[in-house]
């Protein structure tokens, strides 16, 4: 009976050390915990007033990988949206360019749309929110990956990670947003500010065509300060397509709404980037070239002077061999004295 006893007490010790250590590991949220309900600051909700919006208006986030920033975008009175404020991002995962597939470690880039089902106010990671990969784009490219977050403790594995205080105020501002009305926010993930200069410095990308596509949806909003809609025909994305409902992700596209400006820029930041790209190749090649004409100079110069070498080498080393020394390799006998 005692034996059994202590088997048994001993189980549950092991039951509860094991729990704790998972717990531990997981970083477990308490269930008394109330970040996700923090309230606005009062800075945060005078900084909106000050620009022309409040809490409950539309949000937009982006994100960019070189730059390491995340920016709130708010609605405003006006109808446009307005820079509201511009955080540090702590880590991401991976290089330039999107996802592929699960376990790639690498952080995804493009347009998604983010809903209330996409807010996770119990994450290991203080608060966060989903990023919605793989949306309709990743997933008619075959993309595969999950709970990729923008989240908080600064630690990344092919997440966007913030600073707790970052995530706390982006996550009551997406709450606020969906408070006043609003069934989504857009989230645009760029590699870098979508420039002809900063897409010149990667035209040798294998990602550049994607980065291409996605730059439309970009100028769009740079031009216009609204968000593009967007959606996905012939793999790839389409903004502010025509007509209404969503799109075969692999069907033929239908026309857009592209207005005559943004045509035009397209058009010359297309042109502006084939010459930049055609400039740099040519640049390489110079490089290229002065580096191997330095090469072959410097293996000349190597090549004289070890011939010196060589030639001194003769004259103190080995200059008093005859000929049939030289040939073959034994002293020649000396001649005899009479």
């Amino acid at each position: 009976m005692t034996a059994t006893f202590f088997h048994r007490l001993g189980a549950i010790v092991i039951l509860l050390w094991l729990s704790i250590g998972l717990a531990a590991c997981s970083n477990f949220v308490k269930g008394g915990d109330n970040r996700h309900n923090i309230p606005l600051a009062g800075g945060v909700v005078q900084g909106l007033r000050n620009m022309g919006s409040s809490p409950g208006e539309g949000m937009l986030v982006r994100i960019f990988k070189e730059e390491s920033v995340l920016e709130v975008w708010k609605k405003t009175s006006s109808g446009s949206y307005r820079l509201f404020k511009t955080y540090e991002i702590c880590a991401y995962s991976g290089d330039l360019g999107p996802k592929f597939k699960e376990g790639d470690r690498q952080s995804p880039e493009g347009f998604y749309t983010i809903t209330p089902g996409l807010m996770n106010p119990r994450s290991n990671y203080y608060l966060a929110f989903n990023t919605g990969f793989p949306n309709k784009f990743d997933r008619v490219h075959g993309r595969t990956g999950s709970d990729l977050m923008v989240h908080g403790d600064c630690s990344s594995r092919g997440c966007y990670a913030m600073t707790d205080a970052g995530i706390a105020e982006i996550y009551a501002l997406a709450r606020e947003t969906f408070k006043g009305g609003n069934s989504s926010f857009q989230l645009q993930i760029f590699p870098f500010r979508m420039t002809t200069a900063n897409l010149a410095r990667h035209a040798s990308s294998p990602h550049l065509d994607f980065w291409k596509d996605i730059k439309e949806g970009y100028d769009y909003f740079e031009m216009t300060r609204t968000p593009p809609v967007w959606d996905v025909c012939e793999k790839q994305y389409i903004f502010n397509p025509a007509g209404s409902g969503p799109l075969n992700a692999a069907g033929t596209c239908p026309p857009s709404n592209r207005n005559p400006a943004l045509i035009a820029k397209l058009q010359a930041d297309e042109a502006e980037l084939a010459n930049k790209a055609d400039a740099a190749q040519k640049a390489a090649e110079r490089k290229a070239a002065e580096e191997a004409a330095l090469a072959e100079r410097g293996a000349a110069v190597n090549s004289f002077f070890s011939g010196i070498g060589s030639g001194i080498g003769g004259l103190f080393g080995g200059g008093s061999q005859t000929p049939a020394e030289a040939t073959t390799g034994m002293p020649t006998p000396s001649a005899q004295r009479p």
